[in-house]
Order: C-alpha cells, then structure tokens, then sequence
C-alpha cells in the first residue's frame, strides 16, 4: 500500500480577474492553506475537491506506483510533484509527496 499526502500550500484569489469575468457565485472553494489529504494507492480522497483531483491524479496516481522524477528532475525531493488546481480565479497549489510505500 502506497499513501501519497497531498498538502494545500498556498491559495490566491485574483480579485481582478474575477471583477472581469467571473459571475458571482455563493459557494467557491473551500480548501484552507495548510489542509492535508491522503491517497491511498493513486485513489481520491474522500474529501478532495474533484476538480482539484483531475489536475493532479496523473502525479498521484504515478506516484503511487513508484514513478516520480517529473521532468528530468523538475522537483529537488523526485517523489513529488508541486501541482495548483485549474481554478484560475482562486488557484490553490498542492504539494505532493509519497509517505509510505
């Protein structure tokens, strides 16, 4: 069993962008900076915002089966990957580490 932590590290709001373009809407997102999630081999966290899941279930899912090295050596630690989620008015930033193989 492989479990891979996804930590949220950082989140920004492009207040400008979303003045231009975006309709107002009740609910966004509500991942926090600093929130922890865990895949156990390559599978969404219950809790894991989906559209957050379908920009990094590629690094996770690879991950978890013992790839990593992104990019001849893109990340200093090569069993991670740093990912932001396709929001582009508020995109949150994942990094994302295997913690147990």
């Amino acid at each position: 069993m492989t479990t891979v932590r996804i930590t949220a590290v950082r989140k920004v709001c492009h207040k400008d962008l979303m003045d231009l373009y975006e309709n107002p809407i009740e609910h966004t997102c509500d991942i926090q900076e600093g929130q922890v999630f865990y895949s156990i081999d390559g599978q969404r966290p219950e809790d894991m915002c989906e559209s957050a899941w379908n920009s990094m279930e590629y690094f996770v899912k690879e991950l978890a089966n013992g790839g990593g090295n992104f990019y001849d050596g893109w990340m200093k630690n090569p069993k991670s990957a740093m990912i932001s989620c396709n929001d582009g008015f508020r995109p949150v930033s994942f990094y994302i580490e295997v913690v147990d193989q």
